[in-house]
């Protein structure tokens, strides 16, 4: 099991991913670009390029018309074979149109894709970006275990991903290639609605098979 990690992103999601694998007993550094973010951060923190270095999984957790310079900070040496879950959603600098977001990609490419291409070495994995950051480590849904849709390129990654969603509390549903971020990807969208519009950020989503 890896047991460095390294958080590129100092927001409320970072914080929130970092702080859950803390809880779970791994080695963790958060990486940032405004120190002022991780004024009351306790644990290990440097920049990005460090954050990606110490890390033997990484965890991608910026804001999406950052996320090409984020990575580009990260250096392609740094995240080469490693797996990185991007948690990254393509939302545009554009307010909700009743409740729906804007994103700046369309149904043909994905954030995550785009990503990829720039380092094609690293092993990216679509994962915690359709739940809010309340639900992300151990949710409470009266006994029912949400489901996190991934999707990537490499099964290994994909594999050391969903033993920590196991260990988040979560089922997964693997989709497949990169590809399927365009579909993944939206479902943050759909997540939002009920946050817009009826002030509920505490849900998730649930595959049901027969």
């Amino acid at each position: 099991m890896a047991t460095k990690i390294g958080v590129i992103g100092s927001g409320v999601v970072g914080k929130t991913l970092a702080a859950g694998f803390m809880k779970h007993g791994y080695d963790v550094m958060i990486g940032t670009r405004d120190d002022d973010k991780l004024a009351d951060w306790s644990g290990k923190k440097g920049s990005f390029g460090e954050t990606a270095a110490f890390g033997d999984v990484l965890v991608f957790a910026v804001k999406g018309t950052s996320a090409e310079s984020a990575l580009a900070m990260c250096g392609e040496k740094n995240v080469r074979g490693k797996t990185i879950i991007d948690a990254t959603n393509p939302i545009a600098d554009a307010p909700p149109q009743n409740g729906v977001l804007k994103y700046f990609t369309t149904f043909d490419e994905s954030l995550m894709e785009r990503l990829q291409r720039i380092f094609p070495d690293a092993h990216f994995v679509k994962a915690f970006n359709s739940v809010g950051n309340a639900c992300m480590v151990n949710p409470d849904f009266n006994g029912e275990t949400p489901t996190m849709f991934i999707c990537g390129n490499d099964d290994g990654a994909k594999a050391q991903v969903r033993e920590i969603l196991s260990k988040f509390g979560w089922d997964t549903d693997d989709l497949g290639r990169a590809e399927a971020a365009r579909a993944i990807e939206p479902l943050c969208m759909l997540w939002c609605i009920s946050g817009f519009l009826k002030n509920d950020r505490t849900h998730a989503f649930k595959m049901l098979k027969k």
